[in-house]
């Protein structure tokens, strides 16, 4: 998977900053378990609306997380297909890293 355009790089970067916040990795472990609401998040957090509010915004704009509205509750869960998306670019630099040592240049 090979990244094909600034878009491909945009949602990998974005992707990888939106994780890199330990609140919003919280999110996402609890949202491995089921979906959940922003009360049933602010609780297991305990975070205020506020702050979760704009950790959740980061999720969603990283597309790491899906809003589903019920009534006058929103309820989040994992967008599974974004984290294949991640975890494809990570294997594939697995897959095509060399590790070897290379000369120090003065050698060369």
């Amino acid at each position: 998977m090979p990244i094909s355009s600034s878009l491909d790089s945009n949602i990998i970067m974005a992707g990888f900053q939106a994780l890199s916040d330990p609140l919003r990795l919280a999110v996402i472990e609890l949202l491995q378990k089921q979906e959940l609401c922003v009360c049933d998040l602010c609780s297991h957090l305990e975070v205020s609306q506020s702050k979760l509010s704009f950790h959740l915004k980061n999720l969603k704009e990283a597309g790491l997380i899906n809003p589903r509205q019920e009534g006058r509750w929103i309820y989040y869960s994992l967008n599974l297909p974004q984290f294949t998306y991640l975890e494809q670019y990570l294997a594939q630099i697995h897959h095509n890293a060399v590790v070897m040592s290379r000369p120090n240049c003065e050698d060369s």
